[in-house]
């Protein structure tokens, strides 16, 4: 009788453990899955953070339809990123190349929903890159064209070679944990490319090649929007664990230190270069300093965070420079903050690994990742807006660039009284000179 009890209580401690443990996992789970959707609302939050910094850089005649290509392609993406875009990415890859499956997910677990919500959100971030680059001189159709085709291939096959773990550069150990070449590199190698095939916004350089200033109309909006993609930043790396761990706090305290090492050293370079201080220059040193730890944020001590959210902004003021030497009209610095200070941070990744720094190997993978990004992504994009161009016309007639796009692409007027006339831009009137001769 004495043995049946015991063994009865033994019996009850062990499905009690039991049911403990499930009941702890279950919980685990849970708390892994808010954790990812709340970082996905985060990282969906950037969206306005561009819009407002992407409006605010373009002049009032043209601030209603920055704001629609962005609202236009995460809604578009969205859907073409669910349909084509994640199954290519995250799908069976025997190739190494792409993804084979997990298209149109409807019935699948809720771990692979919040997974797919998450991702959705990157693949938005990288198609709304170029909007900035390209703003202003764009057709609106022709743009969500290009959206739709970066979204459905260009950035997801790329992704699958580093992010699925069948990749050919996942399995070389390639390093970017939250994105600074499979986001924001693709998205500005695209914006390269589009920049190219439209050429610069009327009146942006005189005869002599030099450039002329066309001033943001709302410098406000440009601090606003900065500070909201900062913030949505701590979702964007933090939410890349994909699970609620203590690697978090690491993750986000090198991206606030990146982000701020960043501002702080493109101020500095313009006080020795003795140039103005900037509101523009500052900001977009901030999202370079953030665009750079991107990559190496879960594998860096804080210190070498610092250097390479420093270096990062150095980057971008200078890379902004460079573009405008080769005549290049990038209208809010896309090219220099997501694809120069992107490249620089997935090597920085490579340089400061903290488990083996300044590893040769590790080096040359990750120099082996950005030209592989670089080649795939620009040349492909280089087609498709070249083709867009001969189908259909990527860009706006002089007359309506002349205008606004806000009145001739949409038939609305974000700021009525900056369009009658009264208030003018040198360089607008210059352009208008030009075109009349």
């Amino acid at each position: 009788m004495k043995k049946a009890k015991i063994t009865l209580t033994l019996s009850t401690l062990l499905f009690s453990s039991l049911a403990f443990a499930d009941d702890i996992a279950d919980l685990t789970g849970a708390t892994n899955m808010v954790w990812l959707v709340t970082a996905s609302a985060l990282v969906f939050l950037m969206q306005a953070g561009f819009a407002l910094l992407e409006s605010g850089m373009s002049r009032s005649k043209n601030s209603l339809n920055v704001v629609m290509k962005n609202y236009m392609d995460v809604c578009i993406g969205t859907l073409i990123f669910w349909a084509l875009g994640y199954g290519l990415m995250f799908g069976n890859n025997p190739s190494g190349f792409m993804g084979t499956d997990l298209f149109l997910i409807n019935d699948s677990d809720p771990t692979s929903y919040g997974v797919l919500l998450f991702q959705t959100m990157f693949a938005a971030t990288a198609v709304t890159i170029a909007s900035g680059a390209m703003a202003e001189r764009t057709r609106f159709d022709a743009y969500l064209v290009g959206a739709v085709v970066i979204t459905a291939i260009i950035y997801p096959i790329f992704g699958s070679w580093v992010w699925n773990a069948d990749g050919w550069l996942a399995k070389m150990g390639f390093i970017d944990f939250a994105g600074s070449t499979v986001v924001h590199s693709v998205g500005a190698w695209c914006a390269l490319a589009g920049v190219i095939i439209l050429g610069p916004r009327l009146g942006r350089f005189d005869k002599s090649g030099k450039p002329r200033e066309l001033r943001g109309h709302n410098l406000t909006l440009v601090a606003l929007g900065g500070f909201i993609l900062w913030f949505g930043w701590f979702g964007f790396n933090g939410g890349s664990t994909l699970s609620a761990s203590a690697d978090i706090g690491l993750i986000n305290l090198n991206t606030q230190l990146a982000a701020a090492a960043g501002a702080s050293a493109s101020m500095l370079l313009a006080v020795a270069l003795r140039k103005p201080i900037l509101l523009t220059d500052t900001v977009n040193g901030s999202l370079a300093g953030l665009v750079a730890i991107t990559a190496g944020c879960a594998s860096m001590l804080p210190g070498y965070a610092v250097l390479t959210g420093a270096i990062g902004g150095v980057v971008c003021v200078l890379g902004g420079q460079l573009m405008l030497k080769m005549h290049l009209d990038d209208v809010v610095g896309a090219v220099s903050v997501h694809g120069f200070a992107g490249a620089w941070g997935t090597l920085a990744a490579g340089i400061f690994y903290a488990d083996s720094m300044f590893d040769a190997k590790i080096i040359t993978v990750q120099l082996i990742g950005i030209a592989a990004c670089f080649v795939w992504t620009f040349c492909c994009a280089i087609i498709m807006y070249f083709a867009i161009d001969i189908l259909m016309g990527l860009r706006a007639p002089a007359q309506h660039e002349q205008r606004g796009l806000d009145l001739s692409e949409h038939a609305e007027i974000g700021y009525p009284e900056f369009n009658t006339g009264s208030i003018a831009y040198t360089a607008d009137r210059a352009a208008n000179m030009d075109l009349q001769r």
